[in-house]
């Protein structure tokens, strides 16, 4: 996969203003929910690597993508440590999304100017994180922390860049609430990807929800 630096990745999350996440283990299905990301207009879509063997279903992804969606952004999410980051950053992943704030995950997407999205939840987890070079923190879970938390952190430190995830809802009352906080994009997972009363994905529906949720999302933005 070409590299794309940093710096234009975080803007392309921060214009969409939506990145959907999931995790499933049979690589066929992950496929048909990417599509369905694709289609529905997500251009930048986190795998979280929850599974044995996750690695496996992302590196098949990545060349599913590549070759059928050149321009996604594919990322992975719940990187815990350096060795694991420097893996998928070797697969080919476009940006890191962490749990915490992690100095070695830092230094290994660094080294290789990827974008790394850290969990931090207060000020000074903030700031270390952006001293260390982050772009864009993740704040998990945000139905804790709030669109208040993120009004306040956006306060002293209006170049803060912030994505919550947990806690957001397809809702415009609950879009609105966080983008005029201040956010500059949302991570979302059930409330994109989910099943249906069979229990089975209806990737037809997943592509409308993603598509009618980036649309509310650009008018909310184009109203602050």
């Amino acid at each position: 996969m070409k590299h794309i630096d940093r710096t234009k990745v975080a803007d392309t999350l921060s214009n969409i203003g939506l990145v959907p996440l999931f995790y499933n283990e049979d690589t066929d299905t992950a496929k048909q929910i990417l599509k369905a990301c694709y289609k529905g207009g997500a251009k930048a879509v986190e795998f979280t690597a929850r599974g044995n063997h996750a690695h496996e279903v992302f590196s098949a992804l990545i060349k599913y993508s590549t070759e059928e969606f050149p321009e996604m952004l594919l990322g992975v999410g719940s990187i815990t440590d350096a060795a694991a980051a420097s893996l998928y950053i070797q697969l080919g992943a476009t940006f890191i999304v962490t749990p915490v704030l992690r100095e070695d995950i830092a230094k290994v997407c660094n080294r290789r100017k990827v974008l790394w999205m850290p969990g931090c939840g207060s000020l000074t987890e903030i700031g270390t994180a952006e001293e260390l070079g982050c772009e864009i923190i993740k704040l998990f879970p945000g139905a804790i922390y709030g669109a208040e938390f993120v009004k306040a952190i956006k306060g002293p430190q209006p170049w803060t860049r912030i994505m919550p995830t947990g806690g957001v809802s397809t809702e415009k009352v609950n879009l609105e609430k966080w983008f005029q906080a201040g956010v500059c994009c949302v991570g979302m997972g059930s409330n994109l990807i989910f099943k249906n009363k069979n229990n089975e994905y209806d990737y037809l529906e997943i592509e409308n929800v993603i598509r009618k949720t980036i649309q509310s999302i650009n008018k909310i933005k184009s109203n602050l």
